[in-house]
């Protein structure tokens, strides 16, 4: 059993803020989307530079995972717990880092 590190990441989002999307052009160049940013298409290539923005990265305190051992990893509802647990602690840890943040950019 290897520990589990929650990491919680807030900032990473704004770096491009998505006003929209163009499916049917993403389908045709085969990738997973076009993003419509408040620049991009209408400063070209340059409309994709990211914006600055101010990154909190946060590592919750290990979830142990040696007690529940190899066989574990094949019952549903313990991968089940397990993951609604790590959910939960970084989704706490969210919570607290937008509270605290002051600016997106600052």
């Amino acid at each position: 059993g290897v520990p589990i590190i929650p990491c919680s990441i807030v900032g990473a989002e704004e770096i491009y803020p998505l006003v929209g999307n163009i499916p049917a052009l993403a389908r045709a160049l085969g990738v997973p989307y076009i993003p419509i940013t408040p620049f991009f298409p209408l400063l070209g290539p340059l409309g994709l530079l990211p914006l600055p923005s101010k990154w909190i990265i946060e590592f919750g305190e290990p979830i142990e995972t040696d007690k529940i051992g190899p066989a574990g990893a094949e019952d549903p509802m313990l991968v089940f717990n397990l993951t609604d647990q790590v959910r939960e602690v970084i989704q706490q840890s969210l919570y607290k880092l937008l509270l605290a943040r002051r600016s997106v950019f600052f």
